[in-house]
């Protein structure tokens, strides 16, 4: 049982002079060292509260800075509220609009069978979460959750009830839509409805896990126990996922050498870089060296494993692992969700070798963590990322001086 509330949220309050691009961000996990800079010259930007740790790593500065903030009142206090974020977007051609229910989740251990993960984590990521949480007491970045479709009538009556609060126009050309639902009806039937659903986690593992340890230090303190959430149906025209591919740096292990024993374990087939695309959607793979060779690959004598369908388990045991050792340090992965960017890297000679997927099914990733499994890391890109900044959890009760 999924319990998803409504919350009293703080948000920007806009001058009117002002933007709300000045105060919202990208998730901390995807900000260039120099964006960061543009967005941390605004003093009231939510990257000086995520991404502003003091000298021993912790957050008592950022906690000072968000007090403040409520206390002169840029930040202003709803009644208890969900939000409704709309995000459109080009999709290889096809505008599209994503919709999202904001709120705060209850915690549970995995193990409940409620809340799925799909992708394993980084411990040190959770670790300096753990300690934004233990000081600010507040959730600033909301997690990404899916859920079975919801109904078409709470849908139209959201549409029909939520309030404009902000739009803004990204670099990407994705334009955000925040609106507020107040309406106590409403928020009661949206809690309602998705009571009996399971949500699986899209995005934000690593905050969700952080937020149920930090649920865990703090059991009999109620509003410690949820986490701010973004919410969308499985069936919304705008979930688009993107996989992300990998590109490897080598080291010693040299082409011919890696071809030889890759076509042990993998069905090889050379095709022009051209031609590369258009046919990947027939095969699990594609493998694109620095000499300019490219081929799409499939299994050899697939295992007897429900992961062996899934392309990125496949390359990471039987090429990144199998291969280039990666786990032993003797080569280094980095990743990519943009095709484009990809083919401009191997085309600049950056990397050895990259190896593409095709786009990930969401009912290969429902089926794998119903089964209990786990992807690799990076085995998902939904696009567009849930901004951050629109609205913060508070998870105690401020009182202004």
């Amino acid at each position: 049982m999924v319990s998803f509330l409504p919350f009293p949220g703080y948000r920007p309050r806009l001058t009117s002079n002002e933007s709300v691009k000045g105060r919202i961000s990208p998730p901390y996990d995807v900000i260039s060292s120099e964006y960061l800079k543009t967005l941390q010259s605004n003093e009231n930007n939510i990257t000086n509260l995520t991404l502003k740790q003091d000298c021993d790593k912790r957050y008592h500065e950022s906690r000072k800075k968000l007090d403040i903030m409520i206390k002169n009142e840029s930040l202003l206090q709803d009644s208890d509220s969900f939000y409704f974020y709309q995000q459109s977007f080009d999709d290889h051609g096809t505008v599209k609009t994503r919709c999202g229910l904001v709120g705060i989740l209850r915690t549970e251990d995995y193990a409940e069978g409620n809340i799925i993960p799909h992708e394993e984590t980084f411990s040190e990521i959770k670790s300096d979460r753990l300690n934004l949480l233990r000081d600010m007491e507040a959730h600033l970045e909301s997690i990404f959750g899916i859920v079975k479709g919801l109904s078409p009538e709470i849908m139209k009556d959201i549409d029909c009830n939520c309030h404009l609060i902000y739009r803004y126009v990204d670099d990407q050309g994705v334009e955000h839509r925040y609106s507020r639902i107040s309406d106590k009806t409403l928020t009661a039937r949206i809690t309602e409805e998705l009571k009996d659903r399971k949500m699986l986690i899209a995005d934000g593992h690593h905050r969700y896990e952080t937020a149920r340890a930090y649920a865990k230090e703090n059991p009999d303190d109620e509003m410690k126990q949820y986490v701010l959430a973004t919410i969308v149906a499985d069936d919304d025209e705008g979930l688009v996922i993107w996989p992300t591919h990998r590109l490897v740096k080598a080291g010693d292990i040299g082409e011919k050498t890696a071809l030889k024993k890759i076509s042990k374990t993998m069905n090889m087939t050379e095709v022009p870089e051209t031609k590369m695309e258009s046919e990947l959607k027939n095969h699990m793979m594609a493998l694109m060296f620095k000499t300019g060779k490219c081929f799409l690959a499939d299994p050899k004598d697939p295992e007897d494993d429900i992961m062996m369908r899934l392309d990125t388990y496949v390359a990471q045991q039987r090429i990144l692992k199998g291969i280039y050792k990666s786990d032993e340090g003797k080569s280094k992965i980095d990743y990519d969700a943009e095709l484009n960017s990809v083919k401009k890297k191997m085309s600049a000679k950056e990397y050895d070798v990259a190896i593409i997927f095709n786009n990930p099914s969401l009912s290969t990733i429902w089926e794998l963590c119903l089964a209990g499994k786990k992807m690799p890391k990076k085995t998902t890109f939904f696009f567009p990322k849930i901004w951050s900044g629109f609205v913060i959890y508070s998870m105690c009760n401020r009182t202004v001086q």
